[in-house]
């Protein structure tokens, strides 16, 4: 069981605490891209919703306190937890602020939050959190600079401790959201289609780059979830080829123009150019594939047709190389 709790909070109550315009949209958005993964099929299973637009559908701190607390009052393989709202941070500790909040303070303390998701029995629990100040959760109120997070437990957040989350420009939605939903449709997938929260972090980080806000990742996980199974970029039957191709990591695989179907007039009339072989070509379409996905590069040549028709050859990439090794070890 997959459980997902998504709140975005634009109205709040008191004029002290202004209303904002993009969460609501941003918790939908966030919702339509957990609830299937790319092949249409369930991943997080009719996530909650509770967004707050307008006084009508106003969340007080009980009912946002209530809803964290179900969320993670079970053994779920994965609870998530997203929240799109107002932050508060003080000495004593930082806040996601219901509509009900006036002063901040009279939030969600960040601390029941971790405290709540450190207790559940869920196996794995991830807190993403887009509000300003958000990167203090999980941080100790006592010990300076040091985090407690229990094993099982990943933390997302859209800025540090010490800033304001960003808006788009020129409208109310937020960059790190934006961001975060890029990156569960296929921007942070890895060649298997999974996007994992390490990788929604490193495409969050990489975006936003050294002078804006900086995104908070911690984690105490042995393996990383799925969140989402987005579009592969090439089979698993042509990925799993590598080791058919390449009998070791090192190995450079001899081409010839029997390889390459595509040739030039002249070429196709060249008698010491060979034909092309049904077996190399359809072993050289696969192999194509693999060098799109920076897994083989040819040797010695500017491209694959070059290696071929110089009877050059090709070789794993380094990345190439570590997906050898994954699948020789049936990993993969």
């Amino acid at each position: 069981m997959r459980k997902a709790l998504i709140i975005g909070i634009d109205h709040y109550a008191d004029d002290q605490v202004p209303d904002l315009s993009g969460c609501v949209n941003d918790a939908y958005s966030v919702k339509q891209v957990l609830e299937r993964h790319a092949d249409g099929t369930m991943n997080f299973r009719t996530p909650k919703l509770l967004v707050a637009s307008s006084g009508e559908s106003a969340i007080s701190k009980r009912e946002l306190k209530d809803a964290v607390t179900e969320l993670f009052d079970d053994d779920a393989e994965v609870a998530l937890l997203y929240f799109s709202g107002h932050g508060h941070l003080e000495s004593t500790g930082g806040y996601v602020c219901a509509s009900d909040s006036v002063w901040g303070d009279d939030g969600l303390p960040l601390a029941d939050i971790m405290t709540l998701a450190n207790n559940s029995k869920a196996r794995n629990k991830v807190v993403i959190l887009d509000s300003c100040h958000s990167g203090a959760v999980g941080e100790s109120t006592v010990v300076t600079s040091v985090s407690e997070i229990r094993e099982g437990v990943t933390i997302l957040t859209a800025s540090a401790a010490n800033q304001a989350s960003m808006i788009t420009p020129g409208g109310g939605s937020s960059v790190f959201t934006e961001l975060f939903v890029d990156a569960l449709n296929g921007a942070a997938a890895n060649l298997l289609g999974a996007v994992t929260p390490g990788s929604v972090y490193a495409h969050v980080d990489q975006s936003l780059g050294p002078w804006k806000q900086r995104p908070v990742f911690k984690t105490n996980v042995k393996a990383f979830v799925s969140l989402r199974e987005a579009d592969p970029p090439i089979e698993l039957e042509h990925l799993k080829a590598v080791t058919t191709h390449f009998p070791t990591p090192d190995h450079q695989l001899a081409l010839d123009p029997s390889y390459e179907p595509e040739r030039s007039a002249e070429q196709i009339a060249d008698p010491d150019v060979p034909d092309p072989d049904p077996a190399h070509t359809a072993a050289f379409a696969v192999l194509q594939k693999l060098v799109r996905v920076n897994l083989v590069r040819p040797v010695d040549a500017p491209h694959m047709w070059h290696a071929a028709m110089g009877s050059k050859s090709c070789e794993l990439t380094v990345l190439g190389q570590h997906y050898w090794k994954l699948v020789d070890s049936e990993l993969i």
